[in-house]
């Protein structure tokens, strides 16, 4: 299951899985293009490893990599309690 995480201001939406049996969580991206219809990316967590670019430039990589590291805290305490839905009602 994903989980709605962040929309950016270039209308990017983040969005996370929940935590795997081995401690991972996948962060997804993707960012509606009129040529490309969408471009996307995929990033695990804790290890930062990032995987399935298409279509962003490396400055819009960078621009995400900061985003995430930054958030990855939030990111992990939202994939083990359902999303930021359910964990706001903690």
């Amino acid at each position: 299951m994903m989980y709605p995480f962040l929309t950016l201001d270039d209308n990017s939406e983040i969005v996370h899985s929940e935590m795997m049996k081995d401690g991972r969580v996948k962060v997804y991206i993707e960012k509606p293009d009129e040529k490309d219809c969408f471009h996307h990316a995929s990033c695990y967590l804790p290890q930062y490893t990032w995987e399935d670019i298409s279509g962003f430039s490396d400055s819009e990589i960078d621009r995400y990599k900061k985003v995430i590291e930054s958030t990855a805290h939030l990111i992990l305490e939202f994939s083990q309690k359902g999303g930021f839905d359910n964990a706001k009602n903690i």
